[in-house]
């Protein structure tokens, strides 16, 4: 586990009182729990916690109640004390914690039960609430009223009876990175620092050809303010709203589908590391009312899918959900660019360019697959202070209702709401980047690579064939200039290299 961890004392978490977000470049909320101590990447190793979560002890809550503290806490334990999980785990007490659980994560939930009462150490470990919400989704689907834990959900559902909070046993000296980890990802308020850093463009009133000289051409992020003002949902997207013409409707939420009154009545009681999202592709067919509350603001008019028809890509969300809630790093699907707009909420961005994968993301060579092993959360604590040292250093903002967030073709983002967020975000393709996305679209391994439709071998021959019927000759068009400008910066890097005398390292003028 990472070094964060080992050094967490009472006095370094604190609970926060629940604080109104502030504007860019208004006054920052008091910071409480400081400490001296340095934790990983040289920031302060103190956090503050929710306003809803216990702060009377740096442990975190495991399962069913009980207490589970970090590694390094026992060390500073009186002397002789040891650690239960080793005690009474048995030949179990070999595996790290992370394996553990999956292999308890193979099992039902009858015998998940079971296990939990072979010794505390395995009733701590069984409790953990990710295995329940596993069984509940996978069992459940989306029919279940959240009763505040994963694992009370799944009682209250399979016994029929109304939602009673299970009499939970009290176990202290339990000692694990792993679990206390993910409470306290649950349990954090963002730090200040992680929220002050503004790097991106932000323009307000900006033209269309300059948007695309400035921005779309150089493949190059801007936040547009002031460009949803016309947008009837900003003032109409309340839930009273949303809940009365989504009503009898079903969204999607993760690997699940569920009605939006449940989906609000699971935000409004649920404290994990990663919230459900409710990101739905078809929202507008299935509530035309939210089709026609937004439209497509002017520099994203040109998208070239549309040449598909009904069959082109998934290419429009409405993304819903709460704080903490959000999309870890990845790069959007088919080489596409996007935008993203907030009507209700704040969203935290982190974007690296296409050549620099962030810290604790480990794309394969041939992209087909991401591995990222930590939560949003968890990044922030153990990879966010390292990159201020790059030399290519992230471009960050917080997008706010009433403003839209332009993400390049290729670009890796990682997103996280501030607050409770409601979203609309469209991919799309533009002259700008239709050779990228030709290109990929036709890679050896782009069955594996293209999503969002379900044709993905041919969808490189329907596409190519509809752009040369509605727009003869674009592609060679852009192919020509494509070349023309790689001939140019060549020549341009030439002609530097032979003004370099290398007999004497200086310039030689020889015009």
């Amino acid at each position: 586990m990472p070094s964060a961890f080992h050094s967490l004392r009472p006095s370094l978490i604190k609970r926060k009182h629940k604080h109104k977000s502030t504007r860019r470049g208004g006054k920052r909320p008091k910071k409480t729990g400081e400490s001296t101590s340095p934790a990983a990447g040289g920031e302060d190793a103190s956090f503050d916690l929710k306003g809803s979560a216990s702060a009377s002890t740096a442990a975190g809550r495991g399962g069913g109640g009980s207490l589970v503290q970090p590694l390094g806490n026992l060390l500073l334990a009186a002397a002789g004390r040891t650690n239960l999980r080793d005690a009474s785990l048995g030949g179990l007490r070999q595996l790290p914690d992370d394996l553990l659980l999956d292999v308890l994560g193979l099992l039902p939930a009858r015998d998940l039960a079971a296990l939990s009462a072979a010794s505390k150490a395995l009733y701590v470990i069984s409790s953990h609430d990710p295995l329940w919400r596993a069984i509940v989704l996978d069992e459940l689907g989306g029919d279940f009223a959240f009763a505040g834990s994963w694992r009370a959900t799944y009682i209250a559902a399979v016994s029929g009876r109304p939602h009673r909070p299970p009499r939970a046993l009290e176990i202290s000296g339990f000692y694990s990175d792993y679990l206390f980890q993910s409470w306290l990802c649950a349990n954090m308020e963002m730090r200040a620092e992680w929220l002050e850093r503004d790097t991106i463009d932000r323009r307000r009133g900006l033209s269309v050809e300059k948007f695309i000289a400035e921005h779309e051409e150089p493949n190059w992020p801007v936040l547009l303010e002031g460009c949803l003002d016309s947008w009837p949902a900003l003032q109409k997207w309340t839930r009273e709203y949303l809940l009365e013409v989504s009503a009898g409707k079903e969204f999607a939420v993760g690997p699940v589908s569920m009605p939006l009154d449940r989906y609000f009545q699971y935000t409004d009681n649920a404290e994990e590391e990663r919230p459900l999202y409710l990101f739905d592709a078809k929202f507008a067919d299935k509530v035309p009312e939210m089709g026609r509350d937004y439209e497509v603001p002017a520099y994203f008019q040109e998208d070239l899918f549309k040449v598909l028809g009904e069959e082109r890509p998934d290419y429009r969300w409405v993304i819903i959900g709460p704080a903490g809630s959000g999309s870890s790093f990845h790069v959007d699907p088919n080489s596409t660019s996007a935008w993203n707009a907030v009507i209700k909420g704040a969203k935290k961005w982190v974007m690296f360019p296409p050549e620099v994968p962030p810290p604790g993301v480990h794309p394969s060579s041939d992209g087909a697959e991401v591995t990222s092993p930590v939560s949003i959360m968890e990044w922030f604590m153990n990879f966010y202070g390292a990159c201020r040292t790059w030399e290519k250093r992230p471009i960050e903002c917080v997008c706010r209702a009433g403003e839209i967030v332009f993400v390049p073709n290729g670009w890796w983002h990682l997103v996280i709401n501030l607050e409770e967020s409601i979203a609309i975000t469209q991919n799309y393709v533009s002259r700008r980047n239709l050779l990228n996305v030709i290109d990929f679209l036709k890679r050896p391994n782009a069955s594996e690579l293209v999503s969002g439709t379900k044709d993905r071998v041919n969808l490189h021959d329907k596409f190519r064939k509809a752009i040369d019927t509605a727009y003869p000759g674009t592609i060679s068009q852009l192919e020509v200039e494509a070349q023309q400008k790689a001939a140019a910066r060549k020549k341009k890097v030439a002609f530097w290299d032979s003004a370099v005398d290398a007999n004497t390292g200086g310039f030689k003028f020889s015009f």
